[in-house]
């Protein structure tokens, strides 16, 4: 069985809107090896389109980028995409496919098919998989800027306090510091 490993980007208010991070080439290559060394990708419907609407473009050389974007773009098209969704079915972006109406069923078992390990990259749907008691390991990127807006990190809350042991931290030249954290036992 594969770890479910929640990524993100959040300022030190716990903002985790993706326009508020520094996107340098130290951030994108960090990105980058987490993306590589997992097996899937998890989104929710909206990072799903988000994603969707950019990065295929990308990948075909139909949008200007930097060589490193434009094969970060081409390996995300190769890396099998799942997308928790209640409202949407069709997921027509290479490689994408619908977790299932059984979040917790259909999560466990990508999971499971998945020896090298899911990378969740969407907020809301990694505060109700946490909620599931779902995710393993968190990879955070916290940047150094105050945005004074949400969304917020777990802005719904959780059913109780997640006791976490960090593995590693790295800070940045940019002032970013990653943290890698697993759950305690």
């Amino acid at each position: 069985m594969g770890l479910l490993t929640f990524a993100i980007n959040v300022t030190l208010d716990g903002c985790v809107d993706h326009t508020e991070g520094i996107v340098d080439d130290e951030t994108h290559a960090f990105f980058t090896r987490l993306m590589d060394e997992a097996g899937a990708m998890l989104w929710g419907r909206v990072t799903y389109e988000m994603m969707e609407s950019h990065w295929p473009a990308v990948a075909r050389g139909e949008v200007d980028a930097v060589p490193a974007m434009r094969d970060w773009a081409v390996k995300l098209e190769a890396k099998p995409k799942y997308v928790a969704s209640r409202t949407r079915t069709a997921f027509p972006w290479t490689n994408s496919h619908p977790v299932g109406a059984d979040l917790q069923a259909g999560v466990q078992r990508l999971k499971d098919a998945t020896p090298a390990g899911v990378l969740l990259g969407s907020g809301q749907l990694a505060a109700a998989l946490d909620r599931l008691d779902l995710i393993d390991a968190y990879q955070v990127l916290v940047h150094p800027r105050i945005a004074g807006h949400g969304p917020r990190l777990y802005e719904g809350g959780l059913p109780g306090t997640r006791r976490l042991e960090l593995i590693a931290s790295r800070p940045f030249r940019n002032g970013v510091v990653a943290m890698h954290y697993r759950r305690a036992g």
